[in-house]
């Protein structure tokens, strides 16, 4: 690695160092550094947590120069930041640890060196000049963590971080992906003997899974040096932390790399502070990338930050003095975010600084009573800690930020097609044809003032207008209509999946809603990836089979066939004939979601549901995109029979209709009169309304790859690495671009650039996609479309430059 460094003006923030690094890595050690545990919800969750915060500006303070330094453990630190334990920095310079070391020295910040050093602990010693603490792992043969404690010591550390939340390492799918191993010749300096290539391997043969709180007393027994535990995610386990006598409590949940689906670190910090109560000092890790960060976790309770990754790219960028700057950056960021905030120091930090009122801590072991008005995060359902829940949330977050901003994000209908007056015309038609049917005038109010039935009032005119548009033949009473399709989905995960046992499956990348339907349902799919060239039955069949082959039972699959949502794909017929033998194979049922069919220029193909010949397809269908968006009306066609314990047969829309009666109860009535006046307009053939506006979204698609082209002439886009599909229909469309296009580089975009998109690595349930975008044409003009591919390939450019 190169000790310069390189255009060291560009180099202005931390996200900038990442850009820069990831090109001094291979793959395998790019994703080893970078990567979570699972889907890496949690790795995503921790810098949404912090991406929410908002700091409070406050003018005339008085406050004078900020003061940053810091005492913990009896040491002065320049700043409350520490270098966070990972293991081999070597990976991203030879000198690893030694120069982390003096980097840390010159910024006045402790190194906490992990058992997995690539440096031994007393060159590591010899070149700090800031406080050393050493982070412990357990093993099973106690002798070897002994032996590491005592060396540590004895080269001067200063201190035992106990890492508590790894009786095994985390399912790091990108690692098991790669297959990854260290480079030959990279081994842990501190420790002997045994294979070290494989990290995770490692880790499951020697780490010890039966450890308790007695290892605290164990360690003091062992070493004259303070112990802090890293890995306390709750309120309860700090105070058990608290009564074992510990020096101070990291919260962490290591980087998103161990328990995925666990909470943001910054979420559950504040509850953690107040249970310990000024008992011990409390650090925090995960996700900070700002000075700011640093602040808005000072204001939540923490006594200082931990840094982890950031410090790697730096040294990957520039060696020492790479990390040297990094360090320097977050520092003066820190201060930045001080002077603005009218914060004269770092003891004088408060929940105030984010928006909420200090309150006094309770005194340790103390039962605090929650505030009326206050719930903690931490005890709600997990769901609502998971990043698939965030997502859209902070679309509209940074479409709000920055409203001059051209977005490609909402995949929503263009609102030129709707006129006010027509919503009365449509109610009106379908009053008269109540009145046609022989409904009485009491009859004719009720249909709009009342509840109605629970399953819908209009099931044969959409039953009507699927025979009439899609060529397939149902009863009305297999026909539920809903709630949007949202609430069709939620009806169908509910109803298919009754265990722990039972398998949904997903066409991944995939629509959000399904996966975050599940989640809300304590459900995690199994994610079927697509190929480059769209989804592929044999990929079905193999993970149906690993399914069972874990004792567990596939029962339905998620896909989108028609201009999928997010990739644009569409599925060949052949596919669709190939993938309902396969469902009637292995007899498992098949979620179809096809919103787009309608509002696409041409001949479609036929649905999963019309060429269904044994109920293997559950249709969940959308009125928002072919008729009225506000309406929210959708429907799910279940025509599964479904047999009881006496005998008696049944439809699956009969037990959908019972889950939704607990749910929303019913469907708007004035929206189903409206969408069916609409519906009657066309005799009920919504493919004669939606004539003009497929020919406008097939224009607007045929735009934007124009524009796309016109930006990317075919030898720049090789030199590149830029590439995207050519989508036939739909609102979407995939870019793949050369570098990480995740959240930070979606506000760069927005801020710099003036254009929004969405990262395609929101809608990988298994992790994935992040290096593509997603790029919705169905909301902009022809001119927005124009400017707004300029300025995308301004942002692309200008990224791959830096």
């Amino acid at each position: 690695m190169s000790s310069e460094l390189p255009k060291a003006a560009a180099l202005f923030t931390l996200a900038d160092y990442e850009t820069a690094a990831k090109k001094h890595f291979d793959q395998g050690s790019w994703d080893f550094i970078a990567g979570g545990a699972g889907q890496e919800r949690t790795l995503a969750a921790n810098l949404a947590a912090f991406d929410r915060v908002r700091l409070q500006s406050r003018v005339l303070t008085g406050a004078g120069l900020p003061e940053t330094k810091t005492t913990l453990l009896g040491r002065s630190w320049s700043a409350p930041i520490a270098v966070a334990p990972m293991a081999y920095h070597t990976l991203a310079d030879p000198e690893g640890e030694v120069a982390t070391a003096r980097a840390a020295g010159a910024a006045g910040l402790p190194l906490v060196v992990s058992t997995f050093a690539g440096r031994t602990f007393e060159s590591i010693a010899e070149a700090a000049t800031a406080p050393l603490w050493l982070q412990v792992y357990c093993f099973r043969d106690r002798s070897t963590t002994r032996r590491l404690v005592e060396r540590a010591e004895r080269a001067g550390f200063e201190a035992l971080v106990l890492t508590v939340d790894a009786p095994r390492l985390g399912r790091r799918l990108r690692d098991l992906r790669n297959g990854f191993r260290l480079p030959d010749g990279m081994v842990p300096a501190n420790l002997t003997g045994g294979d070290y290539a494989s990290p995770s391997a490692h880790a499951l043969t020697e780490f010890d899974p039966a450890l308790d709180w007695s290892v605290i007393d164990w360690l003091r027994e062992v070493s004259s040096l303070p112990v802090l535990v890293k890995g306390v995610m709750s309120t309860s386990d700090a105070r058990a932390a608290v009564r074992a006598g510990v020096d101070g409590i990291v919260v962490s949940n290591h980087g998103g790399r161990q328990l995925d689906g666990a909470p943001a670190t910054l979420d559950v910090l504040p509850g953690i502070t107040a249970a310990v109560g000024g008992a011990c000092p409390v650090l925090v890790d995960g996700g900070i990338r700002r000075g700011a960060d640093v602040l808005a976790a000072l204001a939540l309770g923490a006594d200082a930050v931990l840094l982890g990754r950031p410090v790697l790219h730096g040294l990957a960028v520039g060696g020492e003095r790479g990390a040297a700057h990094l360090l320097d950056l977050i520092t003066e960021e820190l201060v930045e975010a001080m002077a603005l905030t009218g914060t004269p120091s770092v003891a004088e930090t408060g929940p105030s600084l984010v928006g909420a009122e200090p309150e006094a801590a309770p005194a340790p072991g103390a039962v605090q009573a929650v505030p009326a008005a206050g719930l903690r995060k931490a005890e709600l359902h997990g769901s609502l800690s998971d990043p698939v829940l965030d997502t859209m949330n902070f679309l509209n977050e940074v479409t709000t930020r920055y409203p001059q901003a051209i977005s490609f994000a909402p995949g929503r209908p263009y609102d030129g097609f709707f006129d006010t007056e027509q919503i009365f015309t449509h109610l009106r038609r379908y009053l008269d044809h109540l009145e046609a049917q022989g409904a009485s005038p009491d009859q004719v109010r009720s249909a709009l003032f009342q509840y109605g039935p629970t399953s819908g009032q209009i099931r044969e005119l959409i039953a009507d207008s699927l025979r009439k548009d899609e060529n397939t033949d149902v009863a009305p009473e297999s026909i539920v209509v809903t709630v949007g399709c949202q609430e069709a989905m939620f009806l169908a995960v509910r109803a298919l999946i009754s265990g722990p046992e039972d398998v949904l499956l997903v066409s991944s990348p995939c629509y959000v809603g399904i996966t975050g339907a599940a989640r809300l349902l304590d459900v995690t799919p199994t994610a079927v990836a697509e190929r480059e060239s769209g989804f592929d039955c044999a990929d079905l069949e193999a993970a149906i089979l690993a399914e069972r082959a874990r004792g567990r039972r596939p029962r339905a699959f998620y896909v989108i066939p028609d201009h999928s949502n997010p990739s644009g794909t569409t599925m060949p017929l052949q596919t669709r004939l190939d993938l309902l033998d396969l469902a009637q194979r292995h007899d498992i049922l098949l979620l179809e979601d096809s919103p787009y069919r309608m509002v696409s220029p041409g001949q479609q193909l036929p649905t999963l549901k019309s060429l269904d010949r044994h109920r293997r397809v559950v249709q969940l269908g959308s009125l928002s995109k072919t008729l009225f968006p506000g309406a929210r009306v959708g429907y799910v066609v279940a025509d599964q029979p479904v047999v009881d314990a006496d005998g008696r047969t049944g439809l699956l829309a009969d037990e959908l209709t019972k889950i939704k009666s607990m749910i929303t109860v019913n469907t708007s009535a004035v929206s189903q009169a409206v969408v069916a006046g609409m519906l009657l307009a066309a005799d009920g053939r919504t493919s004669e309304l939606n004539t003009e506006t497929a020919a406008y979204y097939g224009d607007a698609m045929r735009v934007t790859l124009e524009e796309l082209a016109r930006q990317f002439p075919p030898a720049e886009r090789e030199a590149l690495g830029v590439r995207w599909n050519e989508p036939t229909g739909g609102f979407f469309l995939s870019l793949t671009v050369p570098f990480r296009a995740d959240n930070a580089a979606l506000i760069r975009s927005a801020e710099d650039f003036g254009v929004i998109w969405t990262p395609m690595s929101y809608f990988y349930p298994d992790g994935g996609g992040e290096h593509a975008i997603r790029l919705s044409v169905s909301y902009l003009t022809h001119r927005q479309i124009a400017d707004g591919t300029a300025r995308l390939a301004q942002f692309i450019k200008s990224q791959v430059r830096s």
